[in-house]
């Protein structure tokens, strides 16, 4: 699908309409992209954030890019894997989803996507991958907006994941 790019860089330095922050429950800040992602967006973040009253697994929020060169950065919090057993599947399909709802309806071109729940949630990233692929290409066969996903891989293991299923 020509509407599907693979990266591998710094989500916080893509020229994108938004990017997709692997946020925690508090949307205030934590370690990996979403420490990331605030360090570089800058202080005002926070302080929007705080407007925001979190989120729950599944959901995500919106807020301006500050100092990124993004405009928007979508807010969704992964499911932290436990086996399978809590509906992580469903609550981790849910978030790209939910983002991507986000880029409909304010008609964003351009979203980039991390690895959402891959990091210290030990979402598996094979089975993270195939969930995040499968609903991007189904919600992309069905709406105008976004035009363009990217999924951006920070690491190597992520990005071999990514490209052989794209490839597929």
């Amino acid at each position: 699908m020509d509407r599907i790019e693979l990266t591998q860089e710094d989500i916080t330095k893509m020229e994108v309409d938004a990017i997709v922050n692997a946020a925690n429950k508090t949307l205030l800040g934590g370690g990996g992209v979403d420490g990331a992602i605030h360090r570089a967006a800058g202080p005002y973040l926070k302080k929007e954030c705080e407007t925001l009253e979190g989120a729950e697994t599944g959901e995500a929020k919106l807020t301006k890019g500050h100092q990124l060169p993004a405009s928007f950065i979508i807010h969704t919090v992964g499911p932290v894997w436990n086996g399978g057993k809590n509906n992580e599947e469903k609550l981790l399909a849910d978030a790209y989803r939910n983002s991507l709802e986000i880029a409909k309806m304010n008609e964003f071109e351009t979203i980039a996507f991390p690895n959402i729940s891959t990091g210290v949630y030990h979402f598996p990233k094979d089975k993270a991958a195939d969930i995040a692929i499968e609903t991007v290409k189904e919600f992309l066969t069905n709406n105008k907006f976004p035009m363009k996903v990217y999924f951006v891989c920070f690491d190597d293991e992520n990005y071999s994941i990514y490209k052989s299923k794209l490839e597929q």
